[in-house]
């Protein structure tokens, strides 16, 4: 079907399918020899073509089944030369056809590069509503399911073919290795830009396409079929039905939408492998860059220093410069250790040759790292007793003081905050906590404050004082004057209150 794409005259065979395609699209389905030159001036041949060349093109297409020649009897001719230039008529077959569009395709698909259009995955989302909407109304034409139907379809194999086209610019784009640094890097750029794009709200995009299929297919996807099969008005073809075949088509159209973002044997779309996909070269795209970034920043790389070093050996003149050409460069020397001594030193000579010399043993830290080891005594572990104790007696005490000081705050009923008095100083800082504690605690609706202490065991309760008054309050380091309130501060742990309680019983 395709071999009139090689060989001395395949641009000319091409051409000639390509002025019959042009002829097809004005619904001129035969020409003649004089009607196929007129094309192929109108389709961009402009060689000189004997007639002879033509009709020998013309014979090869036909030997390949790719056109077919019925003669003319419906014309009157005037002469046989006329006769013999317009009684013959060429057309297409469909194996003509179909070669003609697998190249226009193939050129297409050359000339694409791809997209990933957001667009598109809103106007499935739009087409697919539309037909939940369809199918719920049944008044709606047949033949506007169809047209939908088949935008639907449209715009799912736009975005196969577009996805298909980019992904595999984008894997080459990964592989690619350009001449032009800076032309490579901004390609690299702007493609990591558009993925960054593309990749916002596409789960909440995709999302949507799901919810929708979801909802035509609980309308029944077998109903939406059927009436856009009665609106697609199928001509009918000599010896079979083409209906089951249209529906089949149909059938496998809606499992790949299904396959993209609503498998049903629990696999994961393929939306969500796209979005795996972009994140993956974002990533590959943006190391690249840090690598063109880097190899432009550095003057020269370690390749080149290697190279330019070998030259230096190539162009030493004698050993001795080799040697010191090598020193200089890598600073390698012998493994003399000249700090290091035998065990005896005693049975070697000073004498001796290092050559002849036994050998000392190397540690191998010295070798890793430049240190030798050393042997010393082991630290002291510290007792930390003593300072266990001093905590724990500093600890005992703290609480002596703070059980001294709740014995002396603790009251058997309400008592007036004026009535403290002279207190010792870090009794009244325990005053003061408590008093903080109840005063921002919102009060009731008498006024009474109510607070406990942050172990539960303490609590205060204020109540105001009808007539205010105040109170004065004095430590060895000052006074503290302010409202004066009824205070009752419980302590059910306190000795004073354990005497109380006991005096009660004995009473």
């Amino acid at each position: 079907m395709f071999r009139f794409t090689t060989g001395e005259r395949a641009e000319l065979y091409g051409a000639i399918l390509q002025a019959f395609g042009a002829a097809n699209e004005r619904l001129e389905t035969a020409l003649g020899l004089d009607e196929v030159r007129a094309r192929l001036r109108a389709v961009g041949w402009l060689d000189a073509v004997h007639d002879d060349d033509l009709q020998e093109a013309l014979r090869k297409l036909r030997e390949w089944q790719l056109l077919d020649v019925v003669q003319n009897h419906a014309e009157n001719y005037r002469t046989a030369e006329e006769y013999e230039r317009r009684n013959l008529q060429y057309s297409l077959t469909r194996r003509g056809e179909a070669a003609f569009a697998g190249v226009e395709h193939a050129l297409s698909v050359l000339a694409s590069t791809g997209a990933l259009q957001t667009a598109v995955l809103e106007a499935i989302t739009d087409r697919l509503d539309e037909l939940y909407v369809l199918l719920g109304d049944q008044v709606s034409s047949h033949r506007r399911v169809f047209t939908t139907l088949h935008e639907l379809e449209g715009h799912l194999e736009a975005l196969l073919a577009n996805t298909k086209a980019f992904n595999g610019e984008l894997q080459r784009l990964l592989r690619a290795e350009g001449a032009d640094l800076a032309t490579f890097r901004e390609v690299k750029a702007a493609t990591v830009a558009y993925l960054q794009e593309f990749l916002v709200n596409l789960d909440q995009r995709g999302q949507a396409v799901a919810t929708a299929v979801e909802r035509v297919e609980q309308r029944g996807v077998s109903l939406l079929h059927e009436r856009a099969l009665r609106g697609a008005e199928l001509p009918p073809v000599a010896g079979s039905d083409p209906a089951p075949a249209w529906l089949e088509r149909r059938r496998a159209r809606w499992e790949g939408l299904q396959a993209w973002f609503r498998p049903t044997d629990g696999s994961r779309p393929r939306v969500e492998q796209l979005h795996d996909v972009a994140r993956r070269a974002i990533v590959t795209l943006l190391q690249v860059l840090d690598r063109i970034t880097e190899s432009r920043r550095r003057s020269s790389g370690a390749v080149q220093d290697f190279r330019e070093l070998a030259r230096w050996f190539a162009a030493a003149p004698g050993e001795d410069d080799l040697h010191r050409l090598w020193s200089a460069a890598f600073g390698l020397g012998p493994a003399r250790h000249a700090h290091l001594a035998h065990p005896d030193p005693e049975l070697v000579p000073s004498s001796s040759s290092w050559a002849e010399a036994p050998p000392v043993e190397v540690s191998t830290l010295l070798r890793t790292s430049g240190r030798t080891e050393r042997f010393t005594r082991t630290g002291r572990v510290r007792d930390i007793g003593g300072i266990k104790a001093a905590r724990t007696e500093r600890a005992r005490r703290e609480r002596a003081e703070l059980e001294a000081a709740w014995d002396v705050l603790g009251t058997d009923g309400p008592v007036r905050l004026s009535g403290f008095g002279t207190l010792d100083h870090a009794v009244f800082e325990r005053l003061l906590d408590l008093l903080g504690r109840a005063l921002a605690v919102r009060p009731d609706s008498g006024g009474t404050r109510r607070a406990v202490t942050s172990d539960g065991r303490v609590e205060v309760v204020l109540r105001p004082i009808p007539g205010g008054g105040r109170a004065v309050l004095r430590t060895p380091r000052g006074r503290l004057e302010g409202p004066d309130y009824l205070v009752e501060i419980r302590s059910p742990g306190s000795t004073r209150q354990q005497a109380g309680h006991a005096g009660q019983e004995v009473g």
